[in-house]
């Protein structure tokens, strides 16, 4: 491991000059760092990367390496007695680092100081991440600063990437912190796994983690890791028999070309990190100048959502739900926006932002109440569908908001439709189950948005009370020419149907699709062939040209 800071630099200091016999290692138990005089009592064995079964022959195995094992999960330090190199006998101090273990070894005759190890271990600490034992934010910010400085007028050619999970807020959220800090320890493992000679990997905030890369022929290098980390995210992370889908978009900045000062180069990985989220996460991006105007355009974006509200620039359109062959079981409410100076801004660009700046429950109170209010202009028989973001559902004020908005539309409960996604039921929790079986008492339908495409545990679809499964247009679109997709269609159908609950497929876009899921017993069918998106005035005209509709609807309650 190459001095990369002051801190680093005392600690190797200490290892050259120490007269203990220390060695590190990871946590695969793999030699990370020795004092120098290791190397000639154990000849050519203290080379990184060497197992410490190598070094060590007497841990390899039986009640030694059980040892080993308590210390890792305990933090307690053990001794074990061992044969040294000159056929005397000796002893080993096991003790705990950040990064896996460290050993003190010993003369049987020589007392091992119990509090020198641990000030080695405060010196390995002072520059790791105590989690996941990657280096840490001050190391990152001194070794970032030693790469970008001029050496005999010239500057070497380096490269930052920083990292950021996909989804790990949610499943942060929902699942916990302890989850959260085992996904993170998993993330700093596959992080290491992909790095090289020449790589060091830091985590400096949350689920920000950094690879500094120096010495190396660049782009080619910075690009080769970024793609084999990109691609170590793609495999789950299973934590409590939870496969959990987290992955990794990256932002690449190359100094001293993008920047000669550590904020400079880190502000230009930055924003290669939002172009890389923006252009669908799961990928590397490389900063280039014009990402500078896209930045600042998405921050005037941000503050204007922040009064689009209040300017009455956002807006509701109604999806039809058609319920074969022909009739109108309902509407979705979809939320737009448009800026008066822009047009209309994609909802899977405004909504992430609204839900990142916390404001997505007044918005969603919002959507909710003038959909119900727009639903009783309706006949009684037509439902009305709104989807839930996870920051209303965990809010703890869900049930009472849906109830108050309700009474205030006097519309019966049993009209409208909550939409949720897998993402805010990733863990069973007691208070999961009460929102949800509160609102099914209060004769609200429950739907479980996008089945299929996210976590599609099974689990969920037995202790939760849903009334309705969505297939995602994902399964939908290939629908007619891919049979993996239809055979995936009919499981789905015949589950809920198994389960008593109906069934709704979105994105239905030909005749043949609609045909199909007719064919197979879809109970609702959702998408443009059947109805585009439409505003207030036009789903009035759209249901007078659905008599068959309106002839079931007549004679029923408009609440």
């Amino acid at each position: 491991m190459e001095p990369s800071s002051a801190g680093e630099a005392r600690l190797a200091s200490f290892l050259e000059s120490t007269d203990e016999l220390v060695s590190f290692y990871d946590h695969d138990l793999r030699l990370t760092q020795y004092a120098a005089n290791l190397r000639d009592i154990h000849n050519g064995a203290m080379v990184p990367g060497a197992s410490v079964s190598d070094i060590y022959p007497v841990l390899a195995g039986g009640e030694s390496r059980d040892a080993l094992k308590r210390v890792l999960r305990d933090g307690l330090p053990v001794t074990v007695p061992f044969q040294m190199q000159d056929r005397k006998p000796g002893k080993v101090l096991v003790f705990r680092t950040p990064d896996g273990l460290g050993i003190i070894e010993s003369a049987d005759t020589q007392p091992v100081v119990v509090e020198e190890a641990e000030h080695v271990k405060l010196l390995h600490e002072a520059t790791h991440d105590v989690l996941t034992g990657l280096q840490n934010r001050r190391r990152f910010s001194e070794r970032l600063t030693e790469v970008l400085s001029e050496t005999g007028g010239v500057r070497e050619r380096s490269a930052l990437l920083q990292i950021d999970l996909d989804d790990f807020k949610s499943v942060n959220d929902t699942l916990g912190h302890s989850t959260g800090d085992t996904l993170l320890q998993l993330a700093a493992n596959r992080i290491r796994g992909a790095l090289q000679e020449g790589d060091s990997a830091y985590r400096y905030a949350g689920d920000e983690f950094a690879v500094i890369q120096s010495g190396k022929q660049q782009p080619a290098e910075a690009l080769r890791l970024a793609q084999a980390l990109v691609d170590a995210f793609k495999a789950p992370f299973i934590i409590n028999d939870i496969p959990l889908f987290v992955g990794a978009s990256i932002g690449i900045a190359f100094g001293p070309h993008h920047g000669i000062e550590s904020e400079e180069l880190m502000k230009a990985a930055d924003i290669a990190l939002y172009a890389a989220k923006r252009d669908g996460r799961g990928c590397a991006r490389v900063f280039n100048r014009s990402m500078m105007l896209l930045l600042e355009q998405r921050e005037n974006l941000r503050r204007s959502l922040r009064v689009a509200l209040e300017r009455q620039e956002l807006y509701l359109e109604y999806q039809p739900l058609i319920r074969p062959p022909s009739t109108i079981a309902g509407f979705e409410a979809l939320l737009r926006w448009r800026h008066p100076e822009i047009g209309l801004i994609p909802p899977n660009v405004f909504i992430p932002m609204a839900e990142s700046d916390g404001l997505m429950e007044e918005i969603g109170r919002w959507v909710l109440e003038q959909a119900c209010r727009e639903a009783m202009s309706w006949p009684g028989s037509l439902s009305i569908a709104v989807n839930l973001s996870p920051a209303q559902f965990l809010s703890g004020t869900l049930t009472d908001t849906v109830a108050q908005v309700l009474d205030a539309a006097g519309m019966r409960a049993d009209r409208l439709e909550l939409e949720i996604t897998e993402t805010v039921l990733l863990e069973e929790t007691v208070d999961n189950l009460d929102t949800l079986n509160t609102l099914n008492v209060l004769g609200i339908r429950i739907s479980l948005d996008d089945f299929g495409t996210h976590y599609s545990s099974l689990g969920y679809l037995k202790n939760f009370p849903f009334d309705t499964l969505k297939i995602d247009r994902y399964f939908i679109k290939d629908l007619m020419t891919d049979r993996k997709s239809q055979t995936i269609v009919r499981s789905i159908l015949s589950l809920a149907h198994g389960l008593d609950m109906s069934v709704t497929a979105e994105g239905v876009e030909t005749a043949a699709q609609s045909r199909w899921l007719i064919d197979e017993g879809c109970d609702t069918l959702q998408g443009n062939f059947l109805g585009q998106s439409m505003d207030a005035d036009t789903v009035r005209d759209f249901m007078a040209r659905q008599p068959m509709a309106l002839h079931r609807a007549e004679g029923q309650g408009r609440g």
